[in-house]
């Protein structure tokens, strides 16, 4: 976006978004309906179409698991307290979706909540993001570590091993939790519970074969839909990273989260997500008002703009490049790494573990 970092700080962006905060729950409601029932059509014709052949099951498999993803994001907006006005709805809501998309809402709710306050500071990576490494950070692992690395950033790992691992696995038992987080603990096993008794009931009268058969493909559509539109909103090349003491929460939100246009039809699908900078300005607004906040208010209009086509590029970046403010690809390595020797050459200090990280061969 274009730097204009200075002009943002001194708006008062509680005032000025205040307007758009306030739920409506009788669209709230609307949305629910009007995603649920399509889903439970979906789901009825998917499993119908096992008698016709499993082709026809996959390919239903996408709408449904877009439903899905729609589903999820209603979850998201109970979490940040913007679907209803009472929390208790909220949190009703929040935790039966999270039976359908396999996330603990309580548990999720405190790892992204987190992710808000701490996104693009570099000191506090952890919760609720994709790990993300400097150049230098890199340069001083290990070979060993820097392959793990390499691996965990490959887009086939991100997108299709790595949303099983955490939908599906993950959030069943997630040991990185601290267990003082005792809501959030039994957020995780009542979740499982809930899933246990659906897939009991789905067992006793469908069949546990029919059932997986149809929703296994569309848990695993939904997972790699989702870890991609959150991938794309903060993995792009000027994205925001800051440490502590140049961080700043509104610019890390204006700056370190695109505006992803989409199709009108993916745009409805995902609820308006795509308006990523100004969900992370403001978390409170509900999804069906981020578009006439965006329209209304030219302040908002300077965020990234990703398209699709401009997504897919984003997949190959993984380092961030301190000295140049931007994410790299590994394969840009050599040009910083030749970058940092002739700062060395020339007595300037190198930030890495060791100055000897640096492979000899790209010296």
């Amino acid at each position: 976006m274009t730097s204009s970092t200075e002009a943002q700080s001194a708006i008062d962006w509680r005032a000025l978004l205040a307007p758009y905060r306030k739920p409506e729950v009788w669209r709230s409601l609307y949305q629910i309906i009007n995603t649920a029932v399509p889903f439970i059509l979906v789901w009825l014709v998917m499993l119908w179409s096992l008698r016709v052949g499993y082709w026809l099951t996959l390919l239903l498999a996408v709408p449904a698991a877009l439903l899905v993803v729609r589903m999820f994001m209603f979850q998201h907006d109970c979490g940040h307290a913007a679907l209803f006005k009472s929390r208790r709805a909220n949190d009703a809501v929040g935790f039966t979706i999270g039976i359908l998309t396999l996330v603990p809402y309580a548990y999720w709710r405190k790892t992204h909540a987190i992710h808000h306050a701490t996104s693009g500071n570099l000191e506090q990576r952890g919760f609720g993001d994709i790990t993300t490494l400097t150049v230098r950070e890199y340069l001083g692992l290990t070979k060993v570590k820097r392959t793990l690395y390499r691996l965990y950033r490959h887009p086939a790992v991100m997108l299709l091993f790595g949303p099983t691992y955490q939908f599906v696995l993950k959030h069943r038992l997630p040991l990185d939790t601290p267990f003082s987080w005792r809501r959030e603990w039994h957020s995780v096993h009542w979740t499982n519970v809930g899933l246990a008794a659906v897939i009991g009931i789905m067992w006793l009268t469908l069949g546990l074969d029919r059932f997986l058969l149809v929703q296994l493909p569309i848990t695993l559509i939904a997972g790699s839909i989702g870890v991609f539109l959150f991938y794309v909103q903060h993995q792009f090349e000027d994205t925001y990273w800051r440490y502590r003491e140049a961080w700043e929460y509104h610019a890390a939100g204006l700056e370190g989260a695109s505006h992803f246009v989409l199709p009108r039809v993916l745009q409805w699908f995902t609820a308006n997500i795509g308006l990523h900078h100004i969900h992370h300005v403001a978390p409170r607004i509900p999804n069906y008002k981020l578009q006439r906040c965006f329209d209304e208010n030219p302040e908002l209009q300077q965020a990234t703009r990703l398209t699709l086509g401009d997504s897919m590029k984003t997949l190959c970046l993984s380092l961030w490049d301190e000295d140049d403010r931007c994410l790299v690809r590994f394969r840009d390595l050599r040009r910083i790494v030749r970058r940092l020797t002739n700062s060395l050459k020339q007595g300037e200090q190198f930030v890495a573990t060791k100055p000897e990280a640096i492979p000899q061969s790209w010296r």
